[in-house]
């Protein structure tokens, strides 16, 4: 099962207290932020995520895989993965995993230029974890061969 390559796609950077979510498309320039998802002890908010899907009616979900620099395994990366098995027990889409390595690193410069070009403003920094997924669904774009499949079981 994967994901259609003209298809729509949402993007997910999973962190412990917030999940950011963007949308993307090959027909389209690239992606864009969409939401800040709140993460509370029983886990994200799948009402939530949900909506979106239903707004968005996705063909496919990307999450972040946040593995050290060497490429190994961490705490975020357990989080990670658990999240995309979930998208795929729930949603019956195809999930893939992409390197996100630097995607905050990438976030923060961009969101620092558009508040030096005015477009932006310090307030507006709570959304720079759904930039960070809009910089792992372009990384999908670009080479999405390099993304691992997502299966459950």
């Amino acid at each position: 099962m994967s994901i259609r390559g003209d298809g729509t796609v949402l993007g997910f950077d999973v962190g412990a207290r917030r999940i950011g979510v963007a949308v993307g498309s090959a027909f389209g320039s690239g992606a864009r932020a969409l939401a800040v998802i709140d993460v509370h002890g029983h886990g994200p908010d799948w009402a939530s995520i949900e909506r979106l899907r239903k707004e968005w009616r996705p063909d496919g979900f990307i999450v972040g895989d946040p593995m050290t620099l060497e490429g190994g395994d961490q705490p975020a990366r357990t989080r990670a993965h658990a999240f995309a098995r979930e998208l795929v027990t729930r949603f019956k889409l195809p999930v893939v995993l992409v390197d996100e390595r630097a995607s905050s690193i990438e976030a923060a410069q961009r969101f620092a230029g558009e508040r030096a070009e005015g477009r932006k403003r310090r307030r507006d920094a709570e959304a720079l974890d759904a930039v960070a997924a809009a910089v792992i669904v372009e990384r999908w774009l670009a080479a999405p061969q390099d993304a691992v499949e997502v299966s459950v079981g």
